[in-house]
């Protein structure tokens, strides 16, 4: 089940499914480690008229959504059955580690009644089942799961005081389904401990009148030692649980609203996007620098792992969105990550975990008996071409000089010397869509860019060997692509090509909306050249997929997560937010953004109710598919609004629609 919310501070992380369960519980990284694990519930009761039913019920129509403009999810749960309304309001402390719920509980009939709601915990603590204990604490009235340096405190607040029941357990083990089932009967059994895979459910009793509302609040602190966990809830406590909510919201309203942008010509609805946008990559930023692709744990049930790790492909993407947006504090700490990681011969690996250490990889380091680095270059190459918006954004040249010698020139020296001999064209590596192995128009042109912007850095710090010998290999890289990477009798830029011992060249000519992205986004070409011109007309009539739903695939013949026929393959907001991009840059009228609008008023229709983008859509259907949220979809949304506000401002129709554009 895709994620509807993901909530976080930069080193806790919570991520709710389209039922308000609890399904994801990051610590102490965003990312690493999952206490939950998405294969196990945090749950959601209400017991009343001799029936309980937990949110996974039918009779809930649960509706979610994001606040405006804030880090706090909102939620209606109606039961008509049970005559029951709740209303939540949850969030992650912004300054401390507190997942918070207020909890707005109606009697919706004309009788008083005592409504028992109840929560309830699978922990999976490192990930693990091994050595977990939970238990009741009668002295400061709290349950306790921990596990080594892992702890998690339960506690919450009602007109009562803390909560009425409790009951710790054991679940998915010894024939036990889970202490969910103790609630059955509306009373829970009051064990006091276990360990093992434990559990436990809290409840609280309200006592309402007809129609009468009454709030509750619940909350986990999350801390490294019980005594910093009763540190938080005696911290909760003495400053109101409601004050904690109403502070993180007005926290993230003020981050996301730091700047004055005007969104001329966009609707409410696009605009929310894009702060909503902010929000989500921001809630999968570690404070310690990794911006992780997706926190959603769900990729578990369909393969061999998640895609909670930081791709420097998707991070670079992400830190230039922010840098549009003005978040310079965030992407300086990305690159930090960068520094730390990169190789002493100047490439960056796969992934990473957020803890900087090496992630899986499915890339070999052999490839017909030669050694083959495991690497996808552009991941690379997109790192440096980021850190070159940081600076033109940013202006900060002392942070420029710091990392100069240890990630600029290392990377740059590594993609001048990692080229082949016969075209002059970066080596074969991985494509970024993480496929195939070949030199790809993709890589070849963002390793363009990045030692274009090399000899900039280069030349800034008056390193003027560096500087030509960088400026040399681009232009050198640019030829290579367009007389081995342009098919002239097709009118397209070709996938990939592949150069045999003998010299002898093979060709993938798949139609791949990442080439032609390449070309024009790292500058290969004007985007007013003819042959660009050309071979967005064959995107247009080989990928555009031609469904009610829409959008554009990554490629001919793409099977990843396509379960049908008649389509290239899945759309992806990713690749139609590209095809913006390009009408944007192409844009000499105000009249010329009509397919951009188009475009954002597509991506708007296919988010979630909550304001969150998948990576891709069931092509009939416009279900979401995939990783949901992908950081990577909400950043080409925030690049495309700021780019087209960049582009009004350029052509003079909008004076001052981006407070941060200097032009060029």
């Amino acid at each position: 089940m895709s994620k509807a919310l993901s909530l976080g501070n930069g080193t806790m992380l919570v991520c709710e499914d389209k039922r308000a369960q609890v399904r994801d519980l990051y610590f102490p990284y965003v990312g690493l480690e999952n206490h939950v694990g998405g294969h196990y519930t945090h749950r959601v009761g209400v017991y009343v008229d001799y029936q309980l039913n937990w949110f996974e019920h039918s009779n809930w129509d649960i509706q979610m959504h994001s606040a405006d403009q804030s880090l706090v999810g909102e939620t209606i749960a109606i039961n008509n059955t049970l005559g029951v309304t709740l209303k939540f309001s949850d969030t992650v402390y912004n300054e401390k580690n507190i997942f918070l719920r207020e909890v707005k509980v109606t009697n919706d009939t004309d009788r008083q009644r005592t409504v028992k709601l109840f929560f309830g915990h699978e922990f999976e603590i490192y990930e693990s089942h091994r050595g977990d204990t939970s238990y009741f604490d009668p002295i400061n009235h709290v349950v306790v799961h921990y596990n080594g340096k892992r702890v998690f405190l339960v506690n919450g607040l009602s007109d009562r005081g803390s909560f009425d029941d409790y009951t710790a357990g054991i679940f998915k083990i010894e024939g036990k389904e889970g202490s969910f089932k103790d609630a059955e009967d509306g009373m829970l059994s009051k064990n006091l401990i276990e360990h093992g895979p434990s559990d436990s459910v809290v409840g609280f009793y309200i006592d309402l009148a007809p129609q009468e509302t009454k709030t509750i609040y619940y909350w986990i602190a999350v801390a490294e030692s019980i005594k910093e966990a009763l540190e938080l809830n005696a911290y909760t406590l003495e400053k109101k649980p409601g004050h904690l909510v109403r502070t993180t919201r007005d926290y993230w309203y003020a981050w996301v609203n730091k700047y004055n942008f005007s969104f001329y010509g966009l609707t409410q609805d696009e605009i929310a996007l894009f702060k909503r946008s902010l929000l989500v990559i921001r809630t999968h930023a570690d404070n310690r620098g990794a911006i992780i692709a997706s926190a959603d744990s769900d990729m578990l049930q369909n393969g061999r792992d998640t895609y909670s790790y930081m791709w420097p492909r998707d991070g670079a993407f992400s830190a230039i969105a922010f840098d549009m947006a003005g978040n310079f504090n965030v992407t300086e700490r990305f690159f930090d990550f960068c520094e730390h990681v990169i190789t002493n011969d100047g490439y960056l690996m796969h992934k990473y975990r957020p803890d900087e250490s090496l992630g899986s990889s499915w890339h070999p380091w052999m490839r017909n008996g030669k050694v083959e680095l495991p690497i996808q270059e552009d991941e690379t190459a997109l790192v440096i071409v980021a850190l070159w918006h940081h600076y033109t954004q940013s202006r900060d040249l002392e942070f420029i000089e710091k990392v100069y010698n240890t990630l600029i020139k290392r990377a740059a020296d590594f993609m001048v010397g990692y080229r082949d001999t016969k075209t002059k064209l970066p080596k074969a590596s991985y494509d970024l869509w993480e496929e195939k192995f070949g030199i790809h128009t993709f890589t070849a042109s963002s390793v363009y860019q990045a030692l274009m912007v090399s000899a900039k850095f280069a030349k800034l710090l008056g390193k003027e060997k560096s500087e030509h010998i960088y400026t040399t290999a681009a232009e050198e890289i640019r030829q290579g692509i367009l007389d081995y990477l342009y098919d002239e009798e097709r009118g397209s830029f070709i996938k990939m090509i592949n150069v045999s011992d003998q010299g002898v060249i093979s060709y993938d000519r798949t139609i791949d909306m990442s080439s032609v992205y390449g070309i024009f986004a790292f500058g290969v070409l004007d985007v007013s050249d003819p042959r660009l011109t050309r071979a967005v007309s064959q995107v247009e009539e080989h990928i555009i997929v031609k469904t009610a739903v829409g959008g554009v695939a990554r490629y001919e013949g793409d099977v990843y997560f396509r379960d049908t026929i008649g389509v290239p393959g899945n759309p992806w907001i990713i690749t139609s937010l590209w095809l913006a991009q390009y009408y944007i840059a192409r844009a000499k009228t105000e009249a010329d953004f009509a397919p951009v609008h188009q475009w954002l008023a597509w991506a708007v229709k296919h988010a979630s109710p909550s304001g969150i983008f998948s990576e891709q859509l069931h092509p009939y259907t416009g279900e979401l598919l995939s990783a949901t949220p992908l950081t990577w979809s909400h950043s080409e949304y925030i690049m495309t609004v700021v780019k087209y506000l960049d582009k009004l401002e350029e052509l003079g129709v909008c004076l001052k629609c981006n407070p941060l554009y200097e032009g060029e």
